[in-house]
């Protein structure tokens, strides 16, 4: 008799152990948002935040992509471990072509991204052979299907012209975020369910709060790589203070109750893949990507305190409005209420009018930047006194 292969799959005993193998993978994403947020600042125009925009929904794919799959797989067991560093070495080798993906380096981008999607994928399919997770197996069928389809278009795009690789990686981008929508559907293999997606929602939740956490030690190691470069005066020291108080207005924001209220509802909600689907794997991109915009306008304010133009207006307003729009959806869609929380949209409303008196008050970029940090304040100081409020009332 043939003995059974062992398994590469986690024990569902409890709260999945986010592994060190797991956080030893991330390194590479604090490098990659670096790259971007360095991108997108050497490029501070519409077509610029438009290819950068691209660049981060792929890096973002990826990083969630791998998140799905070691929350099924045992990163103790070593195919498992070594699945992830060749990973790691793919994300590597990704991170250092961002910079010129739409130049010399855009086959290098295009096939690394091809490479690993379809590669882990595979490996997936690999650890559930032998009729383990029959649902599973049938739902990485489907997926590998739509990954091979997206991969011609990322191969493509490397290969075109910097000027037409824009719009074939659009249409790879549009494939890959399709699938999860569309639940995988494939002619003569039907589509997955929610109940194939048997994740561990306690697991998905900590590795999304880690990576909000690597954006926001990106633009805390931004602002004191840039600080340390200028001459330490009031101006730049106002800077300086103003940007870090962002980022920890930032923190608590999502910190201080979003991400456990988030956990609880993974855990305890009986609708963690759909939860996992909307909350985590696309809702958390607004809140990523507005963390590292608001990097790019912290270094602005820090270098070019004066006159802010267009772009930098457009940076240091919309950096904070779309991580609080990402903050509002998440915990919108992950508590039960009937609206966004009333803070947020407030703050969102005090932005857009920050957005529109920065002409005509001839507003300079640190005072700008002054007063979104002011908003991230208000927001967090009134989120956590009515929640505190709440918390405290009695019960009728």
């Amino acid at each position: 008799m043939t003995p059974s292969r062992p398994s590469l799959l986690r024990l569902r005993e409890g709260h999945a152990k986010v592994g060190f193998a797991e956080l030893f993978f991330d390194l590479v994403f604090v490098f990659a948002v670096t790259q971007l947020s360095h991108t997108l600042l050497e490029h501070l125009d519409l077509a610029g935040a438009l290819r950068t925009g691209l660049l981060f929904l792929g890096v973002w794919w990826l990083w969630i992509y791998t998140s799905w799959v070691t929350n099924w797989l045992d990163p103790e067991k070593v195919p498992v471990r070594l699945m992830i560093f060749a990973l790691m070495l793919g994300g590597l080798l990704l991170s250092s072509s961002l910079p010129h993906a739409f130049a010399e380096r855009g086959l290098a981008y295009g096939a690394t991204f091809a490479a690993m999607q379809v590669g882990r994928t595979a490996f997936m399919l690999w650890a559930l052979r032998g009729g383990r997770s029959p649902g599973n197996f049938r739902n990485f069928v489907r997926i590998l299907v739509w990954l091979c389809v997206s991969a011609v278009f990322w191969l493509l795009g490397g290969l075109a012209e910097p000027e037409a690789r824009l719009w074939w990686w659009l249409a790879a981008v549009a494939i890959e975020y399709l699938g999860p929508i569309s639940f995988f559907r494939v002619p003569g293999l039907g589509r997955s369910s929610l109940t194939d997606w048997d994740i561990e929602g306690g697991h998905l939740s900590e590795r999304c709060g880690l990576f909000v956490i690597i954006a926001l030690g990106e633009s805390i190691l931004i602002t004191g790589a840039t600080y340390a470069k200028l001459d330490w005066n009031p101006t730049t020291l106002a800077a300086f203070v103003s940007a870090f108080l962002g980022s920890v207005a930032m923190w608590w924001i999502y910190f201080d109750s979003g991400a456990a209220r988030g956990e609880h509802r993974m855990v305890h909600g009986g609708d963690a893949a759909r939860q996992a689907r909307l909350a985590y794997t696309y809702l958390h991109l607004p809140i990523v990507g507005g963390i590292i915009v608001c990097a790019v306008a912290d270094e602005l304010v820090l270098v070019h305190p004066g006159h802010a133009d267009a772009a930098g207006v457009a940076a240091i307003v919309g950096g904070p409005a779309l991580y609080l729009l990402g903050c509002a959806l998440f915990k919108w869609v992950t508590n039960t209420r009937r609206f966004p929380p009333l803070s947020h949209l407030a703050g969102l409303a005090m932005l857009l009018a920050l957005w529109f008196a920065a002409g005509p008050l001839h507003l300079s970029a640190l005072a700008l930047g002054a007063a979104t940090t002011t908003v991230f304040v208000v927001v967090a100081g009134w989120e956590t006194a009515a929640l505190r409020r709440g918390n405290a009332a009695p019960a009728h």
